[in-house]
C-alpha cells in the first residue's frame, strides 16, 4: 500500500512540470483571445498608444465589420457553406460507413484501404485537374460546386471514423431488430445512427472546424465579393484595412470570424472527448 502511494506521488511530480507549461499556455492562449477582444471596442489610435478603451467602448466597429466591409456576407457563406456540407458528408459517409463496418462482401477491404489511401492525398495535388475541369464543364464560382468538392473531401476522414465507432457496437441490436421484423435499411436510420450521436457529433465539429476555416479551395472556386467565405473574406477585408487604417474594425471582424467555431466547441467539447474516446472502447 505504501509502495503504491509512493509510485503515484512520484508520478504527479514527474507530471507537474507538464501541467505548468500547459497552464501556462492557457493563460497565454486567453490574454491574446481576451486582447483582441478588448482591442475590437476600441479605437484605432488607442491600439496604436496601448491605451485600448480609454476612449470608451465601440460598438460601432462591429456594425463597420458586418456591413461596411461586407463581414455580414462572408459569414452567411460560411454557414451555407458548413452547415450543408457539414449535412451532406454525414449523409453520405454514415451509411457507406455502416455497410463497411457490418457487412462482409468482396472488395469491401479493397474499399476501406481506398478511403484510408485518400486521407494521405494532400488537397493542393487535386486541384489544379479539378480547375480545369470544372472551368472546361464552365461550372465555376457557384455555391453548389464549392459545397460538393468540400462533401468530397471530407468523407474519407468521416468515414474512417465512423468505420471504427460502428464496429464498437454489439451485433446484438441488428439481430433483435431482426426478429421484430426491421430491414437493414430501417435498422440503420431508427436504431444504429442515434446510437452513433457521439461519434457524429464529434466528426462533424472537426468537420465543420476544417470547411470554415478552409481558404485555398474557397480562393480558387468562389473567388468573387458575392460567394467568398470567411477566410477568403477576412484576408482582402484585412488587407484593405491595411491601407484604410481601421485596426479596430479589423479585429472586429476577426472576433466574428473566431466565435462561432470557439462557441462550438465550449458548449460541446464533453461530445468531442465522448466520441473520440467511444471508438478505443470495443462495446
Amino acid at each position: 500500500m505504501y509502495q503504491k502511494k509512493k509510485f503515484q506521488s512520484t508520478r504527479k511530480t514527474a507530471l507537474l512540470p507538464g501541467y505548468a507549461i500547459l497552464n501556462l499556455w492557457v493563460l497565454f492562449t486567453f490574454f491574446i483571445i481576451g486582447w483582441i477582444f478588448v482591442a475590437s471596442l476600441s479605437t484605432t489610435s488607442g491600439i496604436f498608444s496601448g491605451k485600448v478603451l480609454s476612449s470608451g467602448f465601440n460598438p460601432i466597429n462591429y456594425i463597420n465589420a458586418l456591413f461596411t466591409h461586407n463581414v455580414a456576407t462572408y459569414f452567411k457563406n460560411s454557414l451555407i457553406y458548413t452547415l450543408t456540407a457539414c449535412t451532406g458528408v454525414i449523409l453520405v459517409a454514415a451509411p457507406a460507413a455502416y455497410v463497411l463496418a457490418r457487412f462482409k462482401f468482396k472488395f469491401g477491404k479493397v474499399l476501406q484501404s481506398l478511403f484510408v489511401s485518400a486521407l494521405g492525398i494532400p488537397q493542393i495535388m487535386i486541384i489544379l485537374p479539378l480547375f480545369a475541369l470544372v472551368t472546361k464543364l464552365g461550372i465555376a464560382n457557384s455555391r453548389t460546386l464549392l459545397i460538393i468538392l468540400y462533401i468530397g473531401i471530407n468523407v474519407p476522414f468521416t468515414l474512417f471514423f465512423l468505420i471504427t465507432f460502428f464496429k464498437t457496437i454489439p451485433g446484438t441490436f441488428e439481430e433483435a431488430a431482426a426478429i421484430d421484423g426491421c430491414s437493414p435499411m430501417k435498422t440503420f436510420w431508427v436504431i444504429i445512427l442515434p446510437l452513433t450521436q457521439p461519434a457524429i457529433i464529434t466528426v462533424t465539429i472537426f468537420n465543420f472546424i476544417t470547411i470554415w476555416n478552409e481558404y485555398f479551395m474557397a480562393l480558387i472556386f468562389a473567388n468573387t465579393s458575392e460567394l467568398r467565405p470567411v477566410a477568403v473574406g477576412l484576408y482582402s477585408m484585412i488587407q484593405s484595412m491595411r491601407y484604410i487604417g481601421d485596426w479596430a474594425g479589423m479585429f472586429a471582424a476577426v472576433v466574428i470570424v473566431f466565435l462561432p467555431t470557439f462557441i462550438l466547441y465550449i458548449f460541446l467539447s464533453e461530445k468531442i472527448i465522448a466520441g473520440v474516446t467511444g471508438g478505443g472502447v470495443k462495446g
